[in-house]
């Protein structure tokens, strides 16, 4: 498969798979347990119907919508991801160069592979920081005031991954960042030279948002799960959050909430958005779906916080469908690891602009000429 047969995120997903080795594909594709909450994620869009109104004139359309106070072109976003130059060279790169070229936001983790202060200094376009809380209290307060200096317009504080999920992809191949060349690993590297060559002679890896403080995913190869488990602080409560808003003081969204009592609570503390987000399935095996949720999350809380809808987007109709049910956007990461994988920044562009067309040509089917013409009465469960 080449890049021009490549026509939706399942394409991308294959050729990913052809030209990673095995340990790094699985980290991306893999997620906790059974990989229900995984599979559910995109699935439970098709019980879910358009029902779409005709004749009426959609010739000019406006895919526009504002989110955490900042006007982007599309209701699509391109969620923080961590280790993003392990699956290509190029990395966030790649990943923010599209986004600012369809005018909408991007996030770097705070296992990004390139510093908060390139991006800040390279992308002008909407950015936020995915904030991990760590045991190290140094280490948290320097991310936030690098993100200040690097004039970031939103901190997303991940709030369902105090622990790892239970990744038993990863434990199987043995995966780490760095990658650690093992008997059982090595041949899956070998006979994928282009990466190998790649990882081993350009730009040394490294996760610079972390280094200052600790060496663990740079220079010393752990796990994701070993990660989360040492480093992360599992005291982490509401109180935490709002103080890191209050110390933040700009658009503040928390990355992870599924419930309506959540929602609630997000409101109450001042954050400005929310992710109803189960973070891609990699954690809580059993989980809803974030689609599954929007509905009775903007019955709560719409029109108080902005909604978006993040994880198991893979069409132009599941935008439109979440917004019919109350998100204000929605975001997503393997839709564009996959094609970042597959083929660097050119993948990214291509799967990027062929969402956005299903988009708008979604909409002039729906007969809408804006998204906030989207509403429940265009929705039927089955």
């Amino acid at each position: 498969m080449r890049l021009q047969n490549c026509h939706n995120v399942a394409d991308f997903r294959r050729l990913a798979k052809s030209r990673l080795p095995s340990p790094i594909f699985n980290y991306i594709d893999g997620a906790a347990d059974d990989e229900r909450t995984k599979n559910r994620n995109t699935s439970s869009f098709d019980d879910c119907d358009l029902v779409p109104n005709v004749l009426a004139g959609v010739s000019e359309i406006d895919m526009g919508v504002t989110v955490m106070g900042q006007r982007i072109d599309m209701p699509l976003m391109l969620s923080p991801t961590a280790l993003q130059r392990l699956f290509h060279w190029q990395g966030e790169r790649a990943v923010a160069s599209v986004a600012q070229q369809h005018n909408t936001w991007f996030g770097i983790s705070s296992l990004a592979t390139v510093s908060i202060e390139e991006v800040g200094a390279t992308i002008k376009t909407p950015k936020m920081f995915q904030l991990y809380i760590h045991k190290d209290k140094g280490l948290n307060t320097s991310m936030i005031e690098r993100c200040k200096a690097a004039k970031f317009d939103a901190i997303a504080l991940t709030v369902d991954t105090i622990v790892s999920g239970n990744r038993e992809r990863c434990l199987r191949s043995g995966f780490t960042s760095p990658p650690r060349f093992t008997p059982a690993s090595v041949m899956s590297y070998a006979i994928h030279p282009k990466w190998a060559l790649n990882y081993l002679f350009r730009e040394n890896f490294a996760l610079p948002n972390l280094q200052t403080h600790v060496d663990a995913g740079t220079n010393v190869a752990v796990s994701v799960a070993e990660y989360f488990n040492t480093m992360l602080d599992t005291s982490m409560d509401w109180a935490m959050a709002e103080k890191v808003r209050s110390i933040w003081g700009g658009e503040f969204c928390l990355k992870g909430i599924m419930s309506v009592e959540d929602a609630k609570r997000a409101v109450d503390i001042g954050a400005t958005a929310i992710m109803v987000s189960n973070h891609g399935g990699r954690q809580l095996d059993g989980s809803r779906s974030p689609f599954d949720q929007i509905a009775e999350i903007a019955d709560a809380v719409g029109g108080k916080i902005d909604i978006i809808c993040d994880g198991g987007v893979q069409r132009g109709s599941h935008v439109l469908k979440a917004l019919a049910a109350g998100a204000t956007a929605c975001s997503g990461g393997r839709l564009y690891l996959y094609a970042l994988a597959a083929a660097g920044q050119p993948g990214v562009e291509r799967i990027v602009g062929k969402l956005r067309d299903e988009i708008a040509r979604d909409m002039r089917l729906m007969g809408v000429t804006s998204p906030a013409q989207l509403d429940r009465s265009m929705l039927r469960w089955r």
